[in-house]
């Protein structure tokens, strides 16, 4: 699959993977930051922003769309960060193409399985009908009653557009998303990676607890772990100032 990108700057690639029900719209501001020292690639993967919706999607899928991205533009030394579903994307994607890799960033997620925990926020997209749902602020009241953090509910509210006059559409591919959540909070392969690699996790997120951190360090042996404090799972959203020194340290 052919996934759309954004590209920003120039100099050493630094290719960029949003999480579930994101996008690459997600990362702009950083992205731009990023691309004072960097050639950046936010890419949007499959079902989701501007690339193309499949019924199929795994983690060897996404491996392998970003693949054929990378070789289509003849990518090499690469700084690769990955944030949540993405950061599973790029953990997989270094399993079997290390040799393109200089430096793996992965944010706030583990190479484990994880628990089902999208319920609610499925029923919320969900319970948006589109057909007779004809504004943002109707979906925003409507998904009003399923969620309440404003921060996650204006995350998932980006990913509508009018696809004409007087008619919204989702960008994300809802029903197999749902479909494939199996998938999605599946561990990755238990195959060790020697890529240098920072995992970065939010203190208030439990996606990554101190429980994680022995099994990464055994898959992950050239690895390590680094805390942003007072932030939960959208760590580059919530402090984009510390996200940002610590990727440009690590990358140094």
């Amino acid at each position: 699959m052919k996934l759309h990108y954004r590209k920003y700057g120039e100099g050493q690639p630094l290719v960029i993977l949003h999480g579930l029900f994101g996008s690459s719209d997600n990362w702009q501001t950083l992205g731009k930051k990023f691309a004072e020292n960097f050639e950046v690639y936010l890419v949007d993967q499959r079902n989701h922003g501007h690339s193309p919706k499949s019924n199929e999607f795994n983690y060897q899928l996404l491996s392998d769309d970003l693949y054929k991205l990378i070789t289509d533009l003849e990518l090499e030394n690469i700084i690769l960060i990955g944030h949540s579903m993405g950061g599973k994307t790029v953990m997989h994607f270094a399993q079997q193409h290390p040799t393109f890799i200089e430096k793996l960033i992965v944010v706030d997620i583990g190479p484990k399985a994880y628990p089902m925990h999208h319920n609610i926020i499925l029923e919320g997209l969900n319970a948006i009908d589109l057909s007779i749902t004809k504004s943002r602020s109707k979906a925003d009241k409507q998904l009003s009653k399923y969620i309440e953090d404003i921060g996650v509910k204006q995350f998932l509210l980006k990913n509508l557009y009018w696809v004409e006059k007087g008619q919204l559409g989702w960008r994300i591919n809802i029903p197999v998303l749902e479909e494939k959540i199996p998938d999605i909070i599946a561990a990755i392969p238990d195959k060790i990676v020697d890529t240098p690699t920072l995992f970065i996790r939010g203190e208030k997120s439990n996606y990554i607890v101190e429980d994680d951190f022995q099994n990464i360090y055994d898959q992950f042996p050239n690895s390590e772990i680094e805390t942003i404090y007072d932030v939960g799972h959208w760590v580059h959203a919530e402090n984009p100032f510390s996200f940002y020194n610590m990727v440009m340290d690590f990358s140094k």
